[in-house]
């Protein structure tokens, strides 16, 4: 099946900004959402306390820099996604929350030049599964890793798939159940179908291997439930 498009992908988030400006439940079809909403934030402050400068990958509507601000306030802000609605609502959000700069850039991440050394941490909360091959992994993967200044750290939320296939299947199984038991079986094929047409998730196993690819080193697994996982690295 050919997967979505990057305009298409663009157009449907073009179309949803509400849905991604509620901090209290987050994404409903995203297991845990408002756990790991807090759980990035609280970990990239304990890890990098210090840091001046976040840049948040696909923010949508910004919750996730808005909950690292709570704990970071005065942050420089840079802000990339591919909606130019959602990234307006990002900033409106955001410039009331912190007194740093606040950068808004439109565009892919594969495609957008970050700069090198530039940032202190890296969000990016259900976006990375929109990459596709190997390559586009650890290309993105290792630009990342050039973007943050030594001692920075990512923190990556996101739809994972499973290495082993019958893992993968009884994950999935029991996703479609939480899904039929948030809404009705029409929600939960709904949402199965625009998966299978615009993501491409990968298991949290190829992401750590990528990541210390790349470079970065205390690799760590935050949380896990089902198929949605939260984990970050450092950048020695």
């Amino acid at each position: 099946m050919n997967k979505s498009s990057v305009e298409e992908i663009r157009a449907r988030f073009d179309a949803d900004v509400e849905r991604f400006s509620n901090l209290e439940t987050g994404q409903s079809a995203t297991i845990d959402a408002p756990y790991v909403l807090e759980l990035i934030a609280e970990a990239a402050a304990q890890v990098t306390p210090n840091a001046e400068s976040v840049l948040d990958v696909g923010c949508g509507a910004g919750n996730y820099t808005l909950r690292l601000l709570a704990r970071l306030p005065g942050l420089h802000c840079s802000l990339l996604d591919l909606s130019q609605p959602m990234l307006e609502r990002a900033v409106e959000r955001v410039s009331t929350q912190t007194t740093g700069r606040v950068t808004a850039m439109q565009g892919d991440v594969r495609e957008v030049d970050l700069g090198e050394g530039t940032q202190d941490v890296i969000l990016a909360a259900a976006v990375l599964h929109h990459l596709r091959d190997e390559a586009d992994w650890r290309e993105t993967f290792a630009k990342l890793f050039r973007c943050l200044r030594p001692g920075g750290s990512i923190w990556i939320s996101d739809l994972v798939s499973h290495d082993t296939p019958a893992v993968h299947a009884m994950m999935w199984t029991r996703y479609g159940e939480y899904l039929a038991g948030l809404r009705d079986e029409a929600y939960r094929d709904h949402v199965f179908r625009y998966i299978e047409v615009e993501d491409t998730p990968r298991s949290v196993g190829f992401q750590m291997r990528l990541l210390h690819d790349a470079g970065f080193e205390q690799v760590d697994i935050l949380h896990k439930n089902g198929p949605f996982a939260a984990f970050g690295a450092v950048r020695p």
